[in-house]
Parts: C-alpha cells; structure tokens; sequence
C-alpha cells in the first residue's frame, strides 16, 4: 500500500487534557478508512487534531512521509490534507460557483472537473449556498474540498440532517471518488452499514481509544463484535 497518511500515538484534547490517546492510523492512496464510535468517543477531535485546528499533546503524523507540526491548520491545508467540517462551513450568502472558486488555487481541480463528480450542481451555480439543499450543500462542501486536489480529504459527520437514500448516494459518490482520483479518505459518520459498505478498513473509537480495527468486510460480518466495541470492549 502506498502509505499517504500516517499517524503514530496521536494524543489529542483540549486545554491540555487528552481526550483521544495512543491513536494510530494509516491511509493509503484511494482508499476509505471510516472512523467509527458513539457519540463522545472522540472521533471529530482526531480530525481537528490531523488538520492542525486543535494542537497535538503528543503522537506523530506525517503526509506522504513529510511530518506535520500541529496547531498550523493553513499548513496542513496547502500540503494536501483538507477537512470536511460537519457544519460543512459554506459561505451561505455567496453562491455555489463563489463558493468554489474562492477554495480553488495553483494546481488544483478546474470547476468543470469537480462538475463530474457532482452533476447536479451544474443547475444551481448560480444558486446562493444557503438556499441549496442539505443534499446539495453537502455535495458543495466536498466539492469545495477537492477543488483543492487533497492528498487526504478528512470528512466529518456528512451525513448530518440528511435523508438515508442521500446519504446512500452520497457514500458511493465518495466511494468512486476515493477509487477514481486516488485520494485517502478519513470518513467520520453515524451510519455504520453504509460506511461499511464503501469503506476499505474501519477503526472504531471508545472514550478515545481505539477498541476494534479490520478490514470493513470483517466488521460487518460480525455485528455482535462491533456492537461490544462500542461499549469499550479491548479486542485485539
């Protein structure tokens, strides 16, 4: 596999508490890790912590085998590691194509290319941000995302509000995307079938330690495992 993420006894909190503790994690090139874990469990906090929003207590991450300092997020940023916030972080009074050409920049996607990935927002470029749907504004924020070609998107929760049969959708545009452009994908969502259906391996997180890892495949033919991972069961 060739190795894009890599990140070694991550400790990560707030006002120097540690909340997530001896985490560790590998992506490889077009593949989809989903990160998994009841609410609390620390799994957006992992994310903060990879983009640089929220300073490192400890660990090691490196992109592409060139280490990553924490608490720089503008850095993290221009050197291929781009986050999907759950509140999708839109410019809701600019419209669609404002909202991406303002992330676009030097060498990344052009505005048609991103179009591919996201026909329906072809009709609604002209449309204010605020007034798509949560479907389509979710679209945008991953849109906006790859306009800046990441070498790993870190996507959080995209699910939030809305329908099954979107967010179905949604997965396996992810899932093609990851496949066809050779992205890393760190996937944070609530809806564990679906996420095991497109994910390569998943990680499950409980009060900030990791209590299951496989290949998506092996954790969604034993339900009753993953359901005892959730409540803090150590397996190996």
């Amino acid at each position: 596999m060739n190795t894009v993420l890599d990140c070694r006894g991550l400790d990560a909190g707030y006002a120097g508490h540690s909340v997530v503790r001896d985490f560790d994690l590998d992506v490889g090139a077009g593949e989809v890790v989903a990160l998994l874990g009841p609410n609390g469990a620390g799994k957006t906090t992992v994310l903060l912590s990879l983009a640089g929003l929220i300073p490192r207590l400890g660990g090691e991450v490196s992109l592409l085998g060139r280490a990553l300092h924490g608490g720089r997020p503008t850095t993290v940023s221009r050197l291929g590691m781009v986050l999907v916030p759950d509140d999708r972080a839109l410019f809701t009074t600019l419209t669609s194509l404002e909202n991406l050409q303002l992330a676009r920049r030097r060498g990344g996607m052009d505005i048609q290319e991103v179009l591919t990935h996201f026909p329906a927002l072809r009709e609604r470029l002209d449309v204010k941000a605020g007034m798509l749907s949560g479907g389509e504004q979710q679209m945008l924020a991953v849109g906006r995302a790859l306009i800046q070609r990441p070498k790993v998107l870190l996507l959080d929760e995209m699910s939030m509000g809305l329908a099954p049969t979107v967010v179905e959708s949604l997965l396996r545009g992810l899932r093609r995307i990851a496949t066809e452009s050779g992205v890393a994908v760190v996937l944070v969502e609530q809806h564990v079938t679906l996420s095991l259906e497109v994910a390569d391996r998943a990680v499950v997180l409980t009060h900030g330690a990791v209590t299951l890892r496989g290949t998506a495949a092996e954790l969604a033919a034993d339900p009753n495992l993953l359901r005892r991972s959730y409540l803090g069961a150590q397996h190996g």
